[in-house]
């Protein structure tokens, strides 16, 4: 069962849970952080709470209870289209469904509250349950992105997208594979 996530602006306090994930060299490993001190990364993080680049909308991914458990990155300043990223931590959340119920809460904020026509998305190759969400989630496949490493290999993006008539034809689609609570 996929869980349920509620997405909201991000505060102070989740600064510090955030910061505390890369305490993790395994997390920052996956998830491309750069390993440095839990107060640099609070000092970083309220930055981005209070400076937030223009280009760039991070909402928190909260739990039943409130607690922070990820977030949705919504990125670029086109009118209509945005690029989607998530990120579920701490890395014990990892494998439970987080990941799913983020990325697909971010479809829906795109799609509803943006009234985003389209959203396109990357994953690594290498990062094989990224890219089974965004295909879980009904994203097309739509090409082959730059070169990059992870751990230490080489590897490349899988570049994805989705429009919003496909959203909303999968959202109404029953057995759509689509998280049915978000």
């Amino acid at each position: 069962m996929i869980p349920h996530v509620t997405l909201r602006p991000l505060t102070l306090h989740d600064t510090e849970v955030a910061a505390r994930w890369g305490e993790d060299p395994e997390f920052c490993a996956y998830a491309g952080w750069t390993e440095r001190a839990t107060v640099d990364r609070v000092r970083l993080w309220r930055d981005l709470v209070v400076n937030s680049p223009v280009d760039l909308l991070r909402l928190a991914a909260a739990d039943d209870a409130g607690d922070l458990v990820g977030y949705v990155d919504l990125m670029g300043l086109d009118d209509d289209r945005r690029e989607l990223g998530y990120l579920v931590g701490p890395r014990d959340r990892w494998g439970h469904g987080w990941g799913t119920a983020i990325a697909a809460a971010g479809l829906e904020h795109g799609f509803t509250v943006l009234v985003l026509s389209e959203i396109h998305a990357e994953a690594m190759a290498a990062k094989v349950p990224s890219v089974r969400i965004l295909q879980r989630l009904g994203m097309s496949e739509t090409g082959r992105g730059d070169e990059d490493t992870f751990l230490g290999e080489a590897t490349f993006y899988r570049c994805f997208s989705m429009t919003r008539p496909d959203w909303l034809a999968r959202r109404a689609s029953p057995g759509s594979g689509r998280p049915m609570e978000v």
